[in-house]
């Protein structure tokens, strides 16, 4: 979320840059991250506090195939 508070309300992160953001290694280590964030994503979602979508739009757990991206939810 401190990623997404430092963007514009519209803007939105991929998980690539969460897992990075956590990631305390010089090397590729945060692509082990890459899962886990994907879960937390999915968690705010539940929570309301996040969509993720695709081609820039809202997408469902279930529908969600491929690359994702995060932003806030738009009210």
């Amino acid at each position: 979320m401190s990623l997404l508070e430092r963007r514009a309300d519209t803007a939105s992160i991929c998980p690539s840059d969460a897992a990075r953001s956590a990631y305390e290694g010089d090397d590729d280590g945060w692509r082990d991250l890459m899962e886990p964030v994907r879960r937390a994503a999915w968690r705010l979602v539940e929570a309301g506090e996040v969509e993720v979508t695709q081609a820039g739009r809202p997408v469902a757990k279930t529908g969600a195939r491929g690359p994702i991206r995060i932003r806030r939810v738009r009210r």
